[in-house]
């Protein structure tokens, strides 16, 4: 086995008896994307928009404000990672969270976020949580210098069943940002050899949760206790997967004022795959990533699924965790030197991870090995 954790494991190098997936974990991708089919029947509603077409994007819809700008609404929630808040009983970061799912999907339209609203069901409205929950989303505002105008906290006990007594909950936050006409990131006119400038995550974020839990932790079947310290990581491992998810509105906002972004990425559910909805706006595309620091936790992840007795792919891992990168951007190749050179003075850590092909696929190349995601 593969004891480095700066690599991924190589799951080649010894027999492991099944590999481990996010659909076996209890999500199931393939349903997923069949329910969202679903999701045309709310294409009759946009005739009620206002003041004109809503537009159509890689990765939202937006609807006309004015005759030069657009809104774009995006409501988000955490998932199961509320479960490792309530393991660790510390809820002051996961409001961040909350607040960085929502507005890093709004500014991948250009959108600059105006203002959240959190909605919390809870088994019971518990001062102390509450009080520190609403710590996280006011970090997480801060962050993003979005004011939170509302909020709602419901006692739903008999629908919310947490693993503490008393404790459980779901988060969800929505955010609206505008954007001028002129300025949307519409993903048209990608071409071969565009960079793409990745901006770094934290670790895991708050997608794959599932998957990660079930193989790092004994509450749900996994390896370690709560308080255990890998070598690998130097902290105890519920606090690395309780580390907040990284907030890129400031740096990428700064960025869209110097240079043309032709798409933004964020590296959330599906991970690497996503880039595939750009596809459908800049035909004939695909993409290579050839530029990865993965975090120690996720090379940990597939060395304890081969302790445990199974396998979690390669694959599997570039289509379910951000594997580094949070944040992906896409520029013209003209443009790159000047891109990495403001989000370096945003403080954004910003590397060129990979490039635009004229191939309808997506490469990975990492630690000797091609994958070719699906």
């Amino acid at each position: 086995m593969n004891n480095n954790p700066n690599r991924i494991a190589q799951t080649g190098e010894e027999t492991v008896p099944k590999n481990f997936t996010y659909t076996d974990a209890g999500v199931n991708r393939q349903q997923r994307h069949e329910s969202k089919k679903a999701l045309n029947l709310l294409r009759e509603t946009y005739k009620f928009s206002r003041f004109g077409p809503v537009m159509h994007l890689p990765y939202s819809n937006i609807f006309q404000l004015t005759e030069n700008s657009f809104l774009d609404l995006t409501i988000e929630g955490v998932g199961t990672k509320v479960l490792l808040a309530e393991l660790a009983g510390r809820y002051d970061t996961i409001g961040v969270d909350a607040v960085a799912m929502a507005v890093n999907d709004v500014i991948r339209s250009g959108a600059t976020p105006l203002a959240v609203s959190d909605n919390i069901h809870a088994q019971a409205s518990n001062p102390q949580l509450v009080k520190e929950w609403l710590e996280g989303i006011v970090d997480g505002a801060n962050q993003s210098e979005c004011p939170v105008v509302s909020g709602e906290i419901g006692d739903v006990a008999e629908i919310i069943n947490g693993i503490s007594a008393g404790a459980g909950f779901d988060m969800v936050v929505a955010s609206i940002g505008q954007v001028a006409k002129d300025r949307v990131i519409t993903g048209y006119d990608i071409k071969p050899g565009d960079p793409i400038i990745g901006l770094p995550s934290s670790g895991l974020h708050s997608n794959g949760i599932t998957l990660a839990r079930k193989i790092l932790l004994k509450q749900w079947g996994g390896k370690f206790q709560l308080g255990d310290k890998p070598e690998c990581l130097g902290r105890e491992i519920v606090n690395e997967m309780l580390e907040p998810t990284k907030i890129y509105v400031k740096p990428f906002l700064k960025l869209t004022e110097s240079v043309t972004v032709k798409g933004a990425v964020h590296i959330t559910g599906d991970a690497y795959t996503k880039f595939n909805n750009l596809t459908s706006y800049s035909k004939g595309i695909g993409f290579q990533f050839d530029n990865f620091h993965p975090q120690p936790i996720f090379a940990l992840m597939q060395q304890t699924a081969v302790e445990l007795g199974f396998a979690v792919s390669d694959e599997e891992m570039f289509t379910t965790f951000n594997m580094g990168w949070g944040f992906g951007i896409i520029v013209d190749k003209a443009d790159r030197d000047e891109a990495i050179d403001v989000l370096e003075k945003a403080g954004a850590q910003p590397q060129q991870i990979g490039k635009v092909l004229d191939k309808p696929q997506i490469t990975i190349r990492h630690a000797g090995r091609k994958l070719v995601l699906v």
